[in-house]
């Protein structure tokens, strides 16, 4: 009953089996070899974007502060929700990696809208030299909380960015995810709907550890690859990051695995609707949940193995009826036997 983070799950067999075949023989290092040949190709294809630059860094910190140092000088602020990756939990790494460059929170929820987000805007870069200067809109997909934008929301949001001549990045660390449930095409909820730079995640989805770069504008390509080997993101031995990455998006395997772990929340939602002492916080659309349930139910599935994170309340608590808030995250390898025993202990 493992619904702590879709990071402790295991890796993919099909990825892993790359991994064995990458590891016969030898191969050109730093990012010249055969596979990463296909994993470009590969995601220019499913993007619709051939002249977009791919780069393969191995954790999501890396890929999201890399991709927003190219386009946040040390002198501007990052636009970001309050509940982003890079706000709580990149240890002020993209200040670290852009040199400088602040973050500006935007509203108080996980989701931007763009009211708010031109207000924020317009409420910074009014100093002069004094201030910090507008820079770039950070956007999560799917947000921490487990909702997802749009089509019209991403546009909507990107146009304001747009209208002060800023770009945008994404924080796609569960990119697929949002992906199946908008039922959309990669282009569309990238570069279409006003994306500059993207952070394709693997790892959150069977992956090893391996997360992309996609810059649409190439223009930023060499200063990428300058900041990806100062910052020490560059790997020698490349090819056992390119394997994983072309066996993730062989035979629509990152697809698959999102749809998954997807249908793996969708049949928990369900049994917690049926129990009238769960309330859920958002609507769950991807592979998250948040959920209030009594201290006694808690303890009950804590004591019975469950592995989940307490967002909001104190376990150890008196009163066995005060609802704790706790979250629930699902991936591909979650046997629906567990989530049914999940639910079994989760009695009204």
């Amino acid at each position: 009953m493992f619904f702590a983070s879709d990071n402790t799950g295991p890796v993919h067999p099909q990825i892993m089996d790359a991994l064995a075949r990458a590891n016969d023989g030898y191969a050109t290092p730093y990012g010249n070899d055969p596979l990463m040949d296909e994993v470009r190709t590969r995601l220019r294809e499913i993007f619709e974007a051939p002249e977009a630059a791919v780069y393969l860094v191995a954790t999501g910190t890396a890929a999201n502060c890399l991709g927003l140092a190219c386009i946040a000088p040390p002198t501007h602020t990052v636009f970001c929700s309050p509940n982003a990756h890079i706000h709580e939990d990149e240890c002020n790494a993209p200040e670290f990696y852009t040199g400088g460059a602040k973050l500006t929170l935007v509203g108080t929820e996980d989701k931007i809208t763009p009211e708010v987000l031109h207000a924020t805007i317009a409420a910074e870069g009014s100093r002069g030299v004094h201030g910090p200067q507008r820079g770039p809109v950070s956007l999560t997909q799917a947000t921490e909380k487990g909702q997802i934008y749009d089509l019209d929301e991403l546009a909507a949001l990107s146009a304001v960015a747009r209208d002060h001549d800023l770009p945008v990045q994404m924080d796609g660390a569960r990119f697929a995810n949002a992906l199946v449930a908008l039922d959309c095409t990669p282009a569309e909820m990238t570069w279409r709907a006003g994306i500059d730079v993207l952070s394709f995640g693997g790892t959150k989805n069977g992956c090893m550890g391996v997360e992309a770069v996609i810059l649409f504008d190439p223009a930023k390509a060499w200063e990428f690859e300058l900041r990806r080997k100062r910052g020490a993101h560059l790997f020698s031995k490349h090819r056992y990051l390119s394997a994983q990455m072309a066996a993730y998006l062989r035979d629509d395997l990152w697809r698959q695995s999102a749809r998954r772990a997807n249908a793996n929340m969708a049949r928990l939602v369900a049994g917690l609707r049926e129990r009238n002492t769960v309330r859920l916080r958002y609507e769950p659309v991807a592979n998250i949940a948040f959920a209030d349930l009594p201290r006694a139910t808690v303890r009950r599935l804590l004591e019975a193995g469950a592995a989940f994170n307490v967002w909001d309340g104190d376990v150890e608590g008196e009163d066995p009826d005060t609802p704790l808030t706790i979250r629930l995250v699902s991936d591909w390898s979650l046997p629906e036997t567990e989530i049914d025993r999940f639910l079994d202990l989760v009695r009204d």
